[in-house]
């Protein structure tokens, strides 16, 4: 393509609601049938004019591209396809903490059947104690796994952040990482550090104070609840930007079908699908709040050649993409305010909803899904002493002031093994 100081942009069969970009002057066009002529006032043919011109071809082949073949028309412009740094930086921090947990674990201190002995300090915990390949359930609540009763009566609100950067074992940070890697570069590539930064840690959180309402025995880890953000992320992405796709609908089916594929997964006993569940809805409420693109058409006169105008009758966002991103925010406010106040109140939501453990885990011939963790921890708070004791997903706390310590651990005993 010659470098003339001419640049004609031919549209065929414009509507009026189409985006045109005319050189400046007296014989600019004004039609469909009458191409732009050159002027007086056309671009200079220095350097910068060679490459302004340059940006406007590159604009009109990814119009091209875009699924209006056959019309040159500039109605698009190509969006910044960032570096990523982010999301590696995750997963080597990710892979830190893990490495840190083991040696922190110290298994041949602690037992003479681990796993991997001739790893030394890094050994794993016996397999039937860790089946994952992984430190101890005492090292990780050490290190910040999410434990609901030091959470609410210890005030370690931290620990609702903390757990989506441990790992219970090798098998799960090798599954977790590699789908952070597959999901996460791309949005970061599209959307940036900044708010694939804040969706993966507000997705997190979302996940962990879900889990921390339904399960409140033993202890969670696992980025398992913002991967799921950045999932359910790419659904809302898809929706509130559903005018700049081509093949929507098989986009669409294919990402539902996925989300639908992994929930299942979570159905298995030892997950905690609520994790999953909370942080899926998370981030896709924040996908439209975070990842909201210009519609089809818009074109910022930023990013217009020195020396050319645009005629466009389109705004930025179109009004059901104002909506939802009204919509998704005062959800996401409203959810994480009360969803907090009951955490701290000391609710346990599966003593208010008799069906929803069946979201996390569903009994089969093959498995059970009965809590096999049950505990009790004495707690002196505002001035008394209370028993909290957990079984199958429930709490019960019972006042003990007054009680000697032999007489709490006898109750605790009995009332953790009935």
């Amino acid at each position: 393509m010659g470098m003339d100081s001419r640049i004609e942009i031919k549209v065929t069969n414009p509507k009026k609601v189409d985006n045109v970009v005319h050189p400046v002057g007296q014989g600019h066009a004004t039609s469909a049938s009458s191409p732009p002529q050159p002027s007086a006032s056309s671009p200079p043919t220095d350097g910068r004019g060679r490459q302004q011109q340059q940006a406007l071809e590159e604009g009109l082949r990814h119009s091209r591209g875009r699924g209006r073949q056959g019309r040159g028309l500039i109605d698009y412009m190509p969006f910044k396809n960032w570096v990523p740094w982010l999301i590696p930086g995750f997963v080597i921090a990710n892979v830190v903490v893990f490495l840190i947990s083991m040696f922190i674990n110290n298994c041949p201190k602690n037992s003479s059947s681990c796993v991997g002995r001739f790893l030394g300090r890094f050994s794993f915990q016996p397999m039937k104690e860790n089946p994952l390949l992984g430190p101890s359930a005492d090292t990780l609540e050490k290190m910040g796994a999410l434990d609901v009763i030091k959470v609410v009566h210890k005030h370690q609100a931290w620990r609702l952040i903390s757990c989506i950067w441990l790992h219970a074992g090798v098998f799960h940070i090798l599954a977790n990482m590699l789908s952070l890697l597959f999901i996460g570069i791309r949005l970061e590539q599209e959307f940036g550090f900044v708010r694939i930064g804040l969706l993966y840690l507000f997705a997190g959180f979302g996940g962990s104070l879900m889990s921390a309402l339904f399960i409140q025995a033993g202890i969670s880890v696992g980025a398992s609840g913002a991967l799921f953000g950045l999932l359910g992320s790419m659904l809302s992405e898809l929706i509130t930007n559903w005018t700049i796709y081509a093949n929507k609908l098989a986009a669409l089916l294919t990402l539902i079908f996925i989300v639908v594929i992994n929930l299942a997964v979570g159905l298995l006993p030892h997950v905690d699908n609520f994790a999953h569940i909370g942080g899926f809805i998370s981030g896709f409420l924040l996908g439209f709040v975070f990842l909201i693109r210009p519609q089809f058409g818009y074109i910022s006169k930023k990013h217009i050649p020195t020396g050319y105008i645009v005629t466009s009758n389109k705004p930025k966002h179109k009004p059901y993409q104002y909506i939802l991103w009204l919509v998704s925010m005062i959800l996401l406010v409203l959810g994480f305010t009360f969803g907090l106040i009951l955490l701290f109140r000391g609710v346990n939501l599966n003593d208010q909803c008799s069906w929803c453990h069946y979201m996390s885990c569903v009994p089969t011939k093959l498995w059970s899904c009965k809590s096999q963790q049950a505990y009790c921890e004495s707690i002196e708070y505002q001035n008394q002493l209370n028993l909290t004791c957990i079984s199958n997903g429930k709490s019960s706390i019972y006042n003990l002031s007054g009680e000697s310590t032999s007489q709490v651990q006898q109750l605790c005993t009995k009332l953790c093994t009935r």
